[in-house]
């Protein structure tokens, strides 16, 4: 046995914990919603093909084209009805930098599969803080990305349905815990549920565009219901305009947030994981740029006229809720009545609140990454039932749940804080990429190639150079829109975003260093000595009944070097009765009576056990423990857990182990679902089990009649 300076003790799994809560009522309703738990072998058929992976990781990009053009067109319509002129210049500076992205993230799948995206490439080639920030601000980032994803989503329902208005922040923040239950029950699953309304998207707002497009060219334009409205605009010099048309192109570019969250998750691709993913990244973003130009050009078309203050548009009446550009163009296409019409917005609101689902993929797998790099607390590095990262999962729920709550799910407000986060992250990655792309290209030619294939040195600088050019470029844009984000959106409430950040990053370096000086603290060096000289047991006893008998047997079968019975006198008359009955049951280990004058516990048991090392030499002692197992929830409150609370504290002692020796009482049978079935001949009394032996869920069950 090892005993170093900071050694304090172990304590045994708490079988009472683990057991009780493997089928009670919550256990029950969990199995109910999130299914029965799957095996690790069974991790390889939760894996995506490019069907599947394309609504659980595109889902983001895509409907945020349901919102980028609204917001573009809401922020230049605050200089008046004539700055919509300005919206295909807006558009296709949007269009350009979304294809450069798609095809810089290719080169990044390609240069770093395993799955830390831009907190990878930013670590190993720019730092360790500019790799925090980036993990940083693509947390932040997938927060807020469910909280606008759901926030649109409401709105779009309620375009649809203006009556629930008044219930926007509970609709929110029950989707939210829907989406939590659906992505628990595992990557596959929620697959097959994400997969229908993201297609039905994709196809209604297709023929939606080119419904659109073809009563257009065919002199029937539609037009929509607000394209008759004026504009209240603002009195702008010409450095506002200026300033007003970057900002309509920041808040175009929200139709960028989620393009990374590919590179994020290939590990959950099929092999060939790095094809597979590529091949979804650019479908992903054709779809996207072909959805996103479309619906800007039918918002020019049929005249929408979408304000930020809706008081603003005269001649709305300004008491009810807005209907959304995607709302007005479907009915302005199809009727405001028609099949179609709901269609359109039920797809569509269903494609915004699943959106949430790829920062529910995202984050969970970029706090695993973390957690293993030492980044995050262990526990997000840890899969639940369903082969998920639950506990990555059930924080980011928490986090955009607080964020909906805050912000009362107001779109335009949690707009105004997006994209700042994955700017930031864009542009630290693609300039981690060319610092990538130079160091291949400066390494020597001769340097031996994977699988030493003729012209593979070639081969590798064509396309370091190619991903060289790819990445500069991306690396230039990104730069450029971030300061443009930046300055636009700062004073609308993005400077929040600005503070989270740096605390994350602050945190999460904070946590690197506790787990540094833990590692540092317990690494085993040549001062590690083995000098325990004895081995005791002491078995605590109150009362000489059977859970005590069955713990002084199990230390007895240890075969420690000595075992001693402690029992701590709160009373003269409880001592003399154990005395008493110590001698009538002629207990084969000796009795030890500390008093406690001021009734403690585990006081008196510290200070003995000290004392006895003192005088003994560094003993390991040993402290067994006996303790009740129930089958009711409500029967814990009616047993006062001593043994546990004195395991916390002797813990706190230099050379002593704690060993729980449970001792299952008749209602413990609810545990397994049946009631106790006694032996012949063996009374319906409580029946142990071995104090720290557990198989799956269940303490294992004895073989026959207790030893006590």
């Amino acid at each position: 046995m090892a005993s170093g300076r900071r050694a304090r003790g172990v304590v045994s799994p708490d079988v009472s914990e683990q057991t009780r809560d493997s089928t009670d009522a919550p256990q029950t309703v969990k199995r109910i919603l999130i299914g029965d738990p799957l095996t690790s072998a069974q991790v390889d058929d939760q894996l995506l093909p490019k069907k599947m992976a394309l609504p659980i990781f595109a889902s983001d990009a895509l409907s945020s084209v349901a919102y980028a053009p609204q917001e573009l067109v809401m922020i230049l319509l605050i200089g008046g009805l004539a700055f919509l002129s300005f919206t295909p210049l807006v558009a296709v500076a949007v269009v350009v930098l979304l294809a450069v992205v798609v095809l810089s993230y290719r080169q990044l799948i390609k240069a770093y599969p395993s799955g830390g995206g831009d907190y990878e490439v930013a670590s190993k080639n720019l730092g360790e803080v500019p790799g925090v920030v980036v993990a940083a601000a693509l947390l932040v980032d997938y927060v807020l990305t469910v909280a606008v994803s759901v926030a649109s989503g409401v709105d779009n329902i309620i375009s649809a349905v203006p009556g629930l208005d008044p219930f926007r922040v509970e609709l929110a923040v029950g989707f939210v815990v829907l989406i939590i239950i659906v992505n628990l029950r595992g990557v596959r699953e929620a697959s097959l549920v994400f997969a229908i309304p993201t297609y039905v998207f994709i196809g209604s707002v297709g023929l939606m565009i080119v419904t659109g497009l073809v009563r257009t060219f065919l002199g029937d334009a539609p037009v929509a219901s607000s394209a008759a409205f004026s504009v209240q605009a603002e009195s702008l010099s010409q450095a506002a305009v200026i300033l007003l048309i970057l900002r309509a192109f920041s808040s175009g570019c929200s139709a960028l947030t989620g393009v990374e969250a590919v590179s994020n998750g290939v590990p959950a691709f099929r092999t060939p994981k790095v094809r597979n993913a590529q091949s979804t990244l650019v479908l992903m973003g054709t779809i996207a740029v072909c959805l996103f130009s479309g619906l800007t050009a039918l918002a020019l078309i049929t005249g929408v006229h979408y304000a930020e203050n809706p008081c603003d548009l005269i001649g709305f009446d300004c008491a009810n809720p807005q209907p959304s550009l995607m709302a007005q163009i479907a009915a302005a296409t199809f009727g405001g009545g028609s099949i179609l019409f709901f269609v359109v917005q039920a797809a569509t609101a269903c494609v915004l609140l699943l959106a949430a689902n790829t920062a529910f993929n995202g984050f969970p797998l970029l706090g695993s990454v973390l957690a293993r790099d030492g980044y995050a607390p262990k526990s997000l590095n840890t899969r639940g039932d369903r082969l998920v990262f639950s506990n990555g999962m059930i924080l980011l729920g928490i986090g955009a749940m607080i964020v909906l709550v805050v912000f009362q799910a107001r779109l335009t407000t949690l707009i105004q804080l997006y994209i700042i986060g994955v700017f930031v992250s864009f542009s630290l990655g693609q300039l981690g990429m060319v610092r990538h792309w130079r160091r291949v290209l400066r390494a020597p030619q001769d340097a031996p190639q994977k699988g030493g294939r003729d012209g593979a040195a070639a081969t590798d600088r064509r396309s370091a150079r190619v991903g060289l050019a790819i990445n500069s470029a991306g690396a230039t844009l990104t730069v450029l829109v971030l300061v443009i984000v930046t300055v636009t959106k700062f004073t609308h409430g993005a400077y929040l975003v600005f503070f989270a950040i740096p605390i994350l990053a602050f945190l999460m370096l904070g946590v690197k260093r506790y787990y540094r000086d833990v590692e540092h603290e317990i690494a085993i060096d040549d001062t590690t000595r083995f000098g325990a000289s004895g081995d005791v047991a002491i078995v605590l006893v109150s009362h000489l009944q059977k859970p005590v008998m069955k713990a002084i047997d199990y230390a007895i079968a240890a075969k420690h070097d000595k075992t001693l019975a402690v029992h701590v006198a709160v009373s003269a008359e409880a001592a003399a009765a154990v005395q008493r009955d110590w001698a009538d049951h002629l207990v084969p280990i000796p009795l030890v009576i500390l008093d406690s004058p001021y009734r403690s516990f585990a006081q008196p048991i510290s200070q003995f056990i000290s004392q006895y090392r003192e005088k003994h030499g560094s003993s390991v002692v040993t402290v067994y423990l006996p303790q009740y197992i129930v089958g009711h929830w409500w029967e814990t409150f009616l047993h006062n857990r001593r043994a546990r609370r004195l395991a916390n504290k002797l813990m706190l002692v230099h050379g002593v182990s704690i060993t729980l020796v449970p001792w299952l009482l008749d209602s413990s049978e609810l545990i397994y679902g049946r009631r106790s079935r006694p032996l012949p001949g063996q009374e319906r009394a409580g029946r142990p089990v071995a104090p720290v032996v557990v198989s799956g869920r269940r303490a294992h069950r004895p073989e026959g009649p207790p030893a006590a």
